[in-house]
């Protein structure tokens, strides 16, 4: 007789269906686990046997076979643990085959028969529940499950007793309820920032069109502070939005405690970072920076000082908002539609350009340090702001500078009429400015005449790229939306123009 139950294996995101055959049957005593497993699911044997003894079960002196189908299907992970030993509690006779059926059952076991957390719970739950199926979860994981569907079946147990007890009817296990994190840390404030009007009006114009912005200044301007407050003027995430960060996050065991948190990601990765933290990779192929950004921020800071390999692949997932790590025997990609910030200084020594400094190595300190961006990667970055060094009136200024709040009321605003734009083009809830294809965005954003004079004249003189012509389209249409304008004027192109300009690379 053959037990089964159902479970899944991950591809990215996706949660892939597979069935855990137990088959008990006389011959030589031993587990064997068979269908292409890694060594976290062959070591699964240990687990499960220490944990049904622990629970009161022991195994039977026979044979047990354990298959996992597809058999040419990648396993691994260790939440294997569960299924493997509810199908054998089945073939025992500890708990009700039939009450295994329907469900999706994945969980670690500990050697004491706890059921502990494992990653990819709301990515299994979620097709489960596109399937019609239950969940059979670690009670951890419970109210991360349950933001899958309000109508699904979810068990969430603590350890093996309570879930043996729960088949049989001696103890029914409450349904978990969704929780979100409470944010008990307050984002940073602009009102914290002296001066530098300019390059918080940058920010305000990336955060309401979804843009990348490259900060360039000397060491001790404010670049990484104005980077880090830019949170703090973008709005919460949409529903769809939220489940999709959730479950990047799940995947990556990012998830504290099963809670779900609505605030935009921001991940800052050291500049010492290699291509796999960046884009994903390793054994398991593990989503990356750029995925767990996903609607979010991603912050690199001394933005020269990262290896051109890892700069120059940011390049694919910034233009198609995915990230594809390929391997010989799979292919796995991850969502990377993430907003680009970026820090430099102008030069190695910092202080290019500065009043009353002067380099030993003259102009080349600046062009070498510069050209570790390539220009492709450059092309891609549709806001370029220079951030000088704070004056010391700015710094003793008393008067306020304007809060987040302020400027996240006028993003907002921005956005909102970007959705109702897009949504009645019929694209997808979160479209914004910096997402439109080339076609879409010489649409909405067709300038007047006076502004396609300036246009013209600009890409001649400045020779900007394909790319860079619908870039400019693109932070006008957004500085034009700031104004609550409905067409794109010679004023909104101009002040783009500019900010695609500057700082400019040293020749």
């Amino acid at each position: 007789m053959i037990t089964r139950v159902r479970t899944v294996a991950f591809q990215g995101v996706e949660a892939i269906a597979v069935d855990v055959e137990v088959m008990i049957a006389p011959g030589r005593v031993g587990v064997q686990i068979v269908g292409l497993a890694d060594k976290a699911v062959t070591e699964s044997r240990e687990r499960v046997q220490a944990a049904l003894h622990a629970s009161g079960l022991a195994m039977p002196p026979k044979r047990v076979t354990i298959n996992l189908a597809p058999a040419d299907l990648p396993k691994e992970g260790s939440h294997y643990d569960l299924p493997i030993a509810l199908g054998l509690m089945a073939a025992l006779g500890a708990i009700p085959k039939e009450a295994l059926v329907g469900n999706v059952v994945l969980g670690e076991l500990s050697l004491d028969g706890s059921v502990m957390p494992v990653s990819g719970v709301l990515s299994a739950a979620m097709a489960a529940n596109a399937n019609s199926e239950g969940l059979v979860c670690p009670h951890a994981c419970g109210a991360e499950a349950a933001w899958a569907s309000i109508d699904m079946p979810i068990v969430a147990a603590k350890n093996l007793i309570q879930l043996a007890n729960h088949f049989r009817g001696t103890q029914i296990l409450a349904r978990p309820e969704p929780a979100m994190r409470k944010q008990i840390e307050t984002l940073p404030d602009l009102a914290d920032i002296k001066g530098q009007s300019s390059a918080k009006r940058a920010l305000e114009i990336a955060a309401s069109g979804g843009h990348n912005l490259l900060f360039c200044g000397p060491p001790g301007s404010g670049k990484s502070m104005l980077a880090q407050r830019l949170p703090s003027i973008m709005p919460p995430l949409e529903p769809k939005e939220l489940l999709e960060v959730s479950m990047v996050s799940s995947i990556a065991g990012e998830l504290a405690d099963g809670c779900l948190s609505d605030r935009r990601p921001f991940r800052a990765p050291h500049h010492s970072a290699s291509m796999a933290a960046m884009i994903g990779g390793g054994q398991r192929a593990r989503p990356g920076e750029v995925s767990l950004a996903h609607h979010g921020v991603l912050f690199l800071d001394e933005f020269p000082e990262f290896s051109p390999a890892v700069l120059d692949s940011l390049r694919q997932p910034l233009e198609n908002g995915e990230a594809v790590i390929a391997r010989v025997n799979h292919r796995v990609s991850y969502p990377a539609k993430f907003q680009l910030i970026a820090a430099m200084n102008p030069c190695r020594c910092g202080m290019a350009g500065e009043p009353g400094h002067s380099c030993a190595r003259g102009p080349r300190c600046q062009t070498d340090y510069q050209a570790r961006i390539s220009g492709p990667l450059l092309d891609r970055i549709d806001i370029r702001m220079d951030v000088p060094a704070v004056s010391a009136s700015d710094l003793i200024r008393h008067e306020a500078a304007e809060p987040s709040s302020t400027v996240a009321a006028r993003v907002l605003q921005a956005r909102q009429l970007q959705a109702q734009r897009y949504n009645a083009l019929g694209m997808p809830a979160g479209y914004l400015n910096a997402h439109c294809a080339a076609s879409l965005i010489e649409k909405v954003a067709a300038p007047d005449q006076a502004g396609s004079r300036l246009l013209q004249e600009a890409a001649e003189k400045l020779r900007f790229s394909a790319r860079a012509y619908h870039r400019i389209l693109k932070v006008a249409r957004t500085l034009a939306d700031l104004a609550g304008d409905d067409l794109v004027g010679r004023i909104h192109l101009a002040e783009a123009i500019s900010y695609r300009a500057s700082p400019e690379r040293a020749s």
